[in-house]
């Protein structure tokens, strides 16, 4: 399997909308009609830059859409300014984006949460610093209308009209105003004059508030502004981030585009606001969908329908004329170019004379049909249920199909423009600031805010951690700590814990005997230097690779005494494995190990990979393969992560790994399964109470210190696992445990989905900093107890780091020992010989939810538990 159903299964983020307009399949909006205001021309420093996605399709757009009247190009500063939300006194108005107010989930007692240990090295950042005058502040007023005026585009307008006053320079949504300066009164009264009656309109502005640059008032507005400076050097948003189409590099053999752009934030940080920039790379098909869906139709023949809609249903497409991105959840065979639909004044056009007269754009196939797309959340509370529409011929899909990520030649070429060096990051940030920074409208822009970026990267001060012991039988690995991998050091040496596998069972075709042979011969020899003896397995040979054969292979031949099963396929085939894996993970309980034929295929690499399958067989036996020091005693560590149930919409699966051992190298497993209504703690009691038992039946105690590292948990969710899911657990381990017990805990975010880098000197050139750098300050926010640890090594482009925000804390642990106990999990993962992104145990909740996810949607046995047959 790959990474890609985890992608899909995340989902995508949807713009924002108001509900402007209509599209192709929404039902006609009934809405008064606008009234004509005269409106006083202004500078472009009245507005935000154009909304994107779902959301310029609701009005937020400069060019015109399906379903929208007319195609005048600019929009009026008043329409322009309408798209602007801001201040606090909507309530009603829900939107999507960046939070700039994070949850205070720093605790009480932790004053200073810097750590001291380790080797001091400078570093720099893919941050700039926003500067401000020292006294900057911004004004923000409440803006009234007597008589009142509902219409949001009116008030804007009649507010506009007071130029002289207010300035060249604000933010204005309907209600609240921002100005960089401070009006002569604290409540101003002018007057303007409605022009479809001539009725005099009072307009009282009132000031509410005089905000600090570290208000999230501020923060919003910062970020508004940026994305107008964006706007005015050409980038053009699509989804979240901003893309330069003009800079798009074709890789041709692959039919491939790859267009690259910068995802941005600004926010507060520890001492200071702080711009965060990456760069980012939109892949894209250099084909259109209608031309995909030709070259299978001449490859499909009667397949033609079911293959297109297996392989475009649930894609994102590209509508190649506004560059905007939409799901295609249907593909409706009986809509063409030619039907039409409603525009706003009610009048009926076809799509194809909307895109000519619109875009300018000629639609060649006239018998193409149409890609659906479900309406938004927002859409359908507004009462908008009909699909929106869009033309193959128009549209491309993004992003890489499983085949092209399968495909290791797809993959090195694109890895060619998007995994680049720490010294080529770094210059194209530069760039990207100066480019910023020269540019005449933006700095009549920032200037009229009294803002400015710095021109260089933050720089800060990281330590290195030192590097640890890592132990087998035979002695301790002699590795250096930027190695990306220590798998020679373990050669002539023996496992921690070894486990003899001597009934064991190998089900293989009758075309892969020899391989099967082979395979086993080359086991039974790599065993016994690591202390592991692999004795013959008792071979079945199928005369056919069906899902029966192997099942009944299964049925026949596994007893309570077999220790294993291994099963050489001759394709990944996913019913196959998903078969096998849910016979052997709930309707017969053992350990088994699926093999693809082609990865023994290569005689040279057959002693490599029989040593990586004899580590995961003893793994899954209840082994152990090499172990750290951990000073702490009777502790457990708990990892939790969560996958999207792939056969039930709106399930997910939560896996719970647990430690079992001083050495925090054995481990008890469970799942839990939640539906989006239902809390994770519901089922997450049972896996801590199964827990728990588990830990006492081993050591004859319950443990005094408990560290929770929770991943898979989203940007807005911090709120609810703060404040509903850790109160909770600590509830649950006391109940768990008895009366009177009352374990030390701690409960760490686990964060890998980031967007922060940074960057070690090395003499002239920039390097990635060395497995074990740690950063707990600068970079880092003042209301968590945060800090990032790079603790992998990459050997192509920037290595990213892992934030780690510890919500809750009393276990007496200090900031060091934290951060140190972080890394040493982080090489304790057996499936790899080196150290991984975030700590072993969840890695292996990963795992596990991921396997049940994809293959099982059963909770597994739980005579499996406390082994890592997921693995």
């Amino acid at each position: 399997m790959t990474g890609r159903a985890r992608g899909r299964a995340r989902g995508r983020a949807r713009g924002t909308a108001d509900d402007s307009s209509s599209r192709p399949g929404e039902a006609q909006s009934q809405q008064p009609p606008p009234q004509p205001v005269q409106v006083v021309p202004q500078s472009d420093n009245g507005g935000p830059p154009p909304a994107s996605g779902r959301a310029s399709y609701r009005g937020g757009a400069r060019e015109p859409r399906p379903g929208m009247a007319g195609g005048e190009g600019m929009k009026a500063p008043a329409e322009e300014m309408a798209q602007l939300a801001i201040g606090g006194e909507q309530g009603d108005r829900r939107r999507r984006g960046p939070r700039f107010e994070e949850p205070h989930t720093r605790p009480a007692h932790v004053t200073d949460k810097t750590g001291t240990s380790g080797r001091p090295m400078p570093v720099m950042t893919n941050y700039f610093n926003l500067e401000q005058a020292p006294d900057w502040h911004l004004y923000q007023y409440r803006v009234d209308y007597k008589p009142d005026i509902d219409s949001k585009k009116l008030r804007i307008a009649l507010l506009c009209s007071h130029e002289q006053l207010l300035g060249k320079t604000k933010a204005f949504d309907g209600m609240t105003l921002f100005l960089p300066k401070k009006l002569q009164n604290p409540v101003t009264e002018v007057y303007s004059t409605r022009q479809y009656d001539n009725e005099k309109i009072q307009i009282t502005i009132k000031l509410t508030n005089e905000l600090p640059p570290s208000s999230p008032q501020c923060i919003q507005v910062y970020n508004i502004i940026f994305r107008r400076v964006l706007s005015m050097i050409e980038m053009k948003q699509i989804g979240r981030n901003y893309y330069n189409p003009t800079l798009a590099v074709e890789i041709p053999q692959h039919k491939l585009k790859v267009m690259p752009g910068f995802i941005t934030s600004i926010l507060q940080y520890e001492n200071s606001v702080l711009l965060n920039c990456d760069i980012s790379h939109k892949i894209m098909r250099s084909d259109t969908v209608l031309d995909i869906m030709y070259d299978m139709y001449n490859r499909s023949g009667d397949r033609f329908y079911d293959d297109c809609t297996k392989k475009l249903v649930g894609q994102i497409i590209l509508t190649r004329y506004n560059n905007k991105t939409y799901r295609v959840d249907d593909i409706d065979w009986d809509k063409r170019p030619l039907h039409t639909f409603k525009l706003r004044d009610g009048s009926e056009i076809s799509y194809k004379d909307y895109y000519q007269k619109s875009y300018g754009i000629e639609v060649t196939d006239t018998e193409q049909p149409l890609l659906a797309s479900k309406p938004s959340a927002k859409d359908r509370r507004r009462g908008v249920t009909d699909n929106l529409y869009f033309l193959p011929e128009l549209c491309t899909l993004t992003g890489l199909s499983d085949d092209a990520r399968a495909d290791f030649t797809v993959m090195k070429d694109v890895a060619v423009h998007t995994r680049i060096a720490p010294s080529g990051r770094e210059k194209t940030l530069s760039g990207f600031i100066a480019q910023i920074n020269r540019n005449q409208k933006v700095r009549e822009e920032m200037g009229g805010w009294g803002l400015k970026f710095s021109d260089s990267l933050v720089t800060l001060n990281s330590r290195v951690m030192p590097q640890e012991k890592i132990f087998q039988m035979g002695g301790e690995l002699s590795y250096k700590q930027e190695d990306a991998d220590w798998s020679r050091d373990m050669r002539g040496k023996q496992l921690i814990t070894s486990v003899n596998l001597t009934n064991w069972v190998v089900i293989f075709t009758r075309r892969n005997n020899a391989q099967a042979q082979d395979f086993v011969q080359t086991l039974s020899r790599v065993g016994p230097p690591m202390g592991m003896k692999i004795s013959g397995p008792q071979p079945v040979e199928l005369n056919d690779d069906r899902n029966e054969s192997y099942l009944g292979a299964l049925r026949q031949n596994i007893d309570p005494q077999t220790q294993l099963v291994m099963c050489i396929v001759p394709t990944n085939k996913k019913d196959r494995y998903d078969a096998i894996k849910k016979f052997t993970c709930v309707d017969h309980p053992v350990p088994s190990q699926v093999i693809v034929s082609r990865t023994l295929s290569k005689k040279q690499m057959m002693m490599s990979v029989a040593t990586k399958v004899a580590i995961q067989l003893n793994c899954k036996l209840g082994g152990e393969v090499w172990a750290l020091d951990i000073p702490l005693r009777n502790l457990m560590v708990v990892g939790i992560d969560s996958y999207h149930d792939s056969a039930k919409k709106g399930r997910s699966v939560g896996g719970v790994i647990a430690s079992m051992n001083q050495a925090l190298t054995r481990f008890y497993s469970r799942c839990t399964f939640q539906t989006s209504m239902q809390e994770l703690m519901d089922g997450l009691k049972i896996c801590i109470k199964g827990a728990l038992e588990k830990f006492h039946e081993t050591n004859g105690c319950l443990p005094e210190r408990i560290i929770v590292y929770r991943d898979g948990v989203g940007d807005g969710q911090l709120p609810t696992v703060a404040e509903h899911e850790v109160p909770q657990m600590l509830e649950a381990f006391r109940k768990a445990g008895g009366q009177n017990y009352a374990p030390k805990v701690g409960v760490v975010i686990v964060k890998k989905r980031i967007n922060s880098r940074f960057f070690a000197r090395a003499g002239n050139n920039l390097t990635n900093p060395p497995p074990g750098t740690v950063i707990d300050s600068v970079v880092t926010k003042p209301e968590w107890y945060d800090f990032f640890l790079v603790s992998q090594s990459v050997r192509q482009g920037t290595v990213t780091p892992t934030h780690y925000n510890i919500i809750h804390d009393n276990t007496g642990l200090k900031p060091d020992h934290m951060q140190r106990l972080t890394y040493k999990l982080c090489h304790l993962y057996y499936n790899w010989p080196g150290t991984i992104r975030v700590p072993a145990p969840c890695q292996y909740a990963h795992k596990l939810a991921f396997l049940v996810g994809q293959s099982i949607h059963k909770d597994p046995a739980i005579e499996l538990s406390d082994r890592l047959y997921f693995l």
